[in-house]
């Protein structure tokens, strides 16, 4: 199994980053309602969101920018 972030859309095609490096895949296989900044998971052809990994990062990110900010 795979994990990744959605990077953008282009159109047609999702741009996922995978241990840095981006992959084009289509946009018709993410599942409905996805965005960029989504965390994935990709496995045997199927993705799917991990909704887990993706509110623990943008916890993340909160919690940098109110440092940043203090």
């Amino acid at each position: 199994m795979e994990k990744g972030i959605i990077d953008r859309f282009e159109g047609n095609i999702a741009v996922i980053e995978i241990n840095g490096i981006t992959r084009e895949f289509p946009k018709a296989s993410l599942p409905k309602g996805s965005k960029a900044g989504d965390c994935v998971e990709i496995e045997a052809g199927e993705i799917r969101l991990d909704t887990e990994e993706t509110t623990k990062r943008k916890k993340e990110i909160k919690d940098l920018m109110d440092e940043l900010f203090e």
